[in-house]
């Protein structure tokens, strides 16, 4: 280790100061902040009880100012991180290892791409991600963990931790990105004329429903109306028989710490809420979200998860809106398959090389498929000579 560089596992995000937070975090970022990690752990979404035991490592320089913070969890399974490594611990199994426990830098329940290596800009930067690194991996070590995986790091962090022998898995979500439209009608401009047709008949069942729809910010919602709001998210969950992470008091606390970064998508019929889209926003992107419904409703989780959500971008200036993992019901709307990426350590020598060649067969099937999915976007041929997706 640097030896102007001490390094400290801190056993929970709110024992983090909230200045160190607000110098090393991109500012208004809604997931790395003093609130966002702090709620979650506090309300059990990301502690031990649920699988999640925090043990986040900061770097301090010789004067014991925090230069660097790398946001860690040790997991006992895998969800709620989005690297879809179910099938790795199968061939641990099989070889007679354990996969669990494992090393987690990622945002909990939340399928977002963005820095994990927090580093203060100048001179030292460098140093300091060599000690964060160093750090994760004899933790590995010092926990008997298998690995260590960074979910959803920013290309430039990817590229970095490949050359620092991690191992590289490639994916795709649906982001919508505004090459500069104006409003809604504009976007669907940009569509052939049945693509175009199909959204807009879409949209008209909706608004001929009766239901009314409203866009609210975290800060416009009372805490006395999580309860109806969240059992329509939970409900989603109990249907796929699967366990919904967030409680009420969470999301509450969540709107009242983040205010405007919190995007709350809500159809009411005669005043109660029968579906729920829950999103939240930095400067440049809005990011989803945790849905729920009641009843049947045509065409209903298409407006809410994503027609609403475009025009939330378009009114506010956001040139980006990722809607969450999965979906090729995305592409229809205009949501393109973009490559994402997430970096793994893995301590066994044997067991990396076995991954290496697994993932080099992935990346090929990514591209692939990548190609294959943009062939259905819904976009005409335009004056460019772009060619008609």
């Amino acid at each position: 280790m640097t030896a102007s560089l001490a390094l400290s596992s801190i056993p929970s995000a709110s024992d983090i100061p909230r200045q160190v937070w607000e110098r090393l975090a991109p500012a208004g970022d809604p997931f790395l902040n003093a609130d966002f990690l702090t709620i979650l752990e506090r309300h059990g979404a990301a502690a031990a009880a649920s699988g999640w035991t925090p043990c986040h490592l900061l770097a301090s320089d010789a004067v014991g100012r925090v230069v660097g913070l790398l946001p860690l969890y040790g997991k006992r399974h895998s969800h709620g991180d989005f690297i879809y490594d179910w099938a790795w611990a199968a061939a641990w199994r099989q070889v007679g290892r354990a996969y669990y426990p494992k090393l987690m830098s990622c945002l909990p329940h939340t399928p977002v791409g963005g820095p994990r290596l927090l580093v203060a800009d100048g001179a030292s930067a460098p140093a300091v991600r060599q000690v964060l690194l160093a750090g994760a991996k004899a933790l590995v070590g010092r926990l008997g963990a298998s690995s260590w995986h960074v979910a959803l790091p920013t290309d430039e962090e990817a590229e970095w931790l490949q050359g620092e022998d991690l191992l590289l898995s490639d994916d795709v979500q649906f982001h919508w990105l505004d090459p500069g439209w104006s409003d809604f009608d504009g976007y669907l401009a940009s569509f052939s004329a049945a693509k175009r047709r199909k959204v807009r008949a879409e949209r008209r069942r909706v608004a001929e429903s009766g239901l009314l729809l409203e866009t609210r910010h975290g800060d416009q919602v009372e805490p006395a109306e999580w309860p109806l709001l969240h059992a329509l998210y939970a409900s989603t969950f109990e249907r796929f028989n699967n366990h919904a992470a967030f409680s009420a008091n969470c999301f509450a606390d969540l709107a009242l710490a983040l205010g405007q970064r919190m995007v709350v998508f809500i159809a009411r019929a005669q005043r109660v809420p029968v579906a729920v889209a829950i999103c939240f926003r930095s400067d440049e992107a809005l990011f989803g979200r945790y849905w729920g419904c009641s009843g049947n409703h045509p065409g209903l989780h298409f407006e809410l998860c994503f027609h609403q959500g475009i025009e939330y971008c378009l009114r506010h200036g956001l040139r980006r809106f990722e809607p969450g993992a999965g979906g090729e019901h995305k592409l229809a709307r205009g949501f393109q398959p973009t490559v994402v990426r997430s970096a793994h350590w893995i301590a066994n020598p044997g067991m990396r090389r076995l991954l290496a060649r697994h993932l080099a067969l992935q990346k090929e099937a990514v591209v692939d498929y990548r190609g294959a999915a943009a062939a259905h976007l819904p976009f005409r041929r335009d004056a460019t000579g772009q060619q008609e997706h």
